[in-house]
């Protein structure tokens, strides 16, 4: 019995060394390089796979132009390869290699690859800047349609803002705005996912268009187009009669409170509360606050993020209230982990108020359409404590 077990172990262990020595360790072929087509930044090199049955994709090597040794990667369903993220016009030395199935991989193939001039300059060089309300509008082009990082100097001749802006479209249109009404400078640098940059460069001055807060003391609750926010100590005028809710004082509890058995037994989404203005306005952004009191809750945390306030919304702007223009849809966002933890930031953030800003300057209207369409959970109610738009009053 005992060498028949010898003699069975012996077997395995001889099966097992020869299939390991039949494994394919022979490296695939050489590709052929076809074309090298320079582009901005970078270049796309052309190629015929060798014959192999067993190709899995072709590697690039190269020393980017920050010294930043790069490896890319290209499918064997595909007969070319992009290069990118450089910002040079000298020549670099590209390595490129076939691996099949078993990661063996061919000899070497060295591809000389002289790069046009990166796209970031062609960005610089297309921004332009005009005046907006509460601010300006800065638009580029992008002709290789790859995300830019545009740093924005702001400099009023005391001090200096910078603001970023990332876009990977072909052309980019940005509403920069919150800014006084007072001369600017305006410079910006540009940069690209590889950190590749231009240089800080000038792009004139100009002075913001005047923007003010729009005055709330005209505004008044159209019933009949909209739900019932006065559940409980709510009510759907506090939306906007300038009390912020807190939770550090009981008395400013602010907040319209939409309930289920007021409105039907039901959340029917969307949830409109229609304002009439009483007179012509245009915005350019506006600020909204989550209901703060916690009914039974901790007494030093705010019920942000929490089930019953109001996440997302649609705002919608008309001048007789029966025919609407969308203004955008807007998320506050769900900061909270899979335990229900809230960032500190977060809350901080939400007690100065979610700011949004639109594409556009809007149209003057006269009656605006705030239509919830989500909370944090809650199937019973709907809290929001207040809103602050801003533009030009009373056109």
């Amino acid at each position: 019995m005992k060498k028949l077990i010898l003699f069975t172990l012996f077997c395995f262990i001889s099966f097992s060394c020869s299939k390991s020595e039949d494994g394919d360790t022979n490296p695939p072929s050489v590709l052929t390089v076809d074309t090298v087509t320079p582009t901005n930044g970078g270049g796309v090199i052309s190629y015929t796979l060798p014959n192999d049955t067993d190709i899995l994709y072709v590697r690039a090597e190269y020393t980017n132009s920050n010294g930043v040794d790069v490896s890319r990667a290209s499918s064997y369903h595909n007969n070319s390869i992009e290069i990118d993220g450089l910002n040079q016009t000298t020549p670099l030395i590209i390595t490129l290699y076939v691996v099949d199935e078993n990661y063996n991989q061919s000899p070497p193939v060295y591809v000389e690859l002289t790069p046009l001039e990166s796209f970031i300059y062609l960005v610089q060089e297309s921004i332009e800047v005009a005046s907006d309300l509460g601010g300006f509008r800065i638009t580029w082009e992008n002709i290789e349609s790859k995300t830019v990082y545009v740093f924005v100097h702001i400099n009023n001749g005391i001090e200096e803002e910078i603001r970023i802006l990332s876009s990977n479209s072909a052309e980019e249109s940005i509403a920069v705005r919150g800014l006084p009404s007072v001369e600017i400078n305006i410079s910006t640098r540009v940069e690209d996912f590889d950190q590749n940059t231009t240089t800080l460069e000038e792009k004139g001055s100009l002075t913001p268009l005047f923007e003010e807060e729009i005055d709330k003391s005209t505004w008044t609750l159209v019933a009949n187009q909209s739900v019932n926010g006065n559940a409980w100590e709510g009510a759907s005028v506090n939306f906007w009669d300038d009390v912020i809710d807190t939770v550090n004082n009981n008395s400013d509890n602010s907040y319209f409170m939409i309930w289920r058995d007021l409105n039907g037994g039901s959340l029917n989404w969307p949830l409109d509360l229609v304002i009439d203005l009483n007179k012509m306005v245009k915005i350019t952004r506006f600020t909204v606050w989550q209901r703060a009191y916690w009914y039974n809750g901790p007494s030093d945390v705010p019920y942000y993020f929490q089930e019953e306030n109001m996440k997302t919304f649609t705002m919608y702007a008309s001048n007789d209230a029966q025919v609407w223009e969308e203004l955008g849809q807007f998320d506050i966002g769900d900061p909270r982990d899979s335990e229900g933890n809230i960032p500190n930031t977060a809350l901080e953030s939400a007690a100065n108020g979610h700011e949004f800003e639109l594409d556009e300057v809007s149209e003057a209207f006269r009656y605006l359409k705030f239509s919830v369409t989500s909370n944090y959970g809650s199937e019973a109610y709907v809290n929001g404590s207040e809103i602050t738009m801003y533009g030009l009053d009373n056109l």
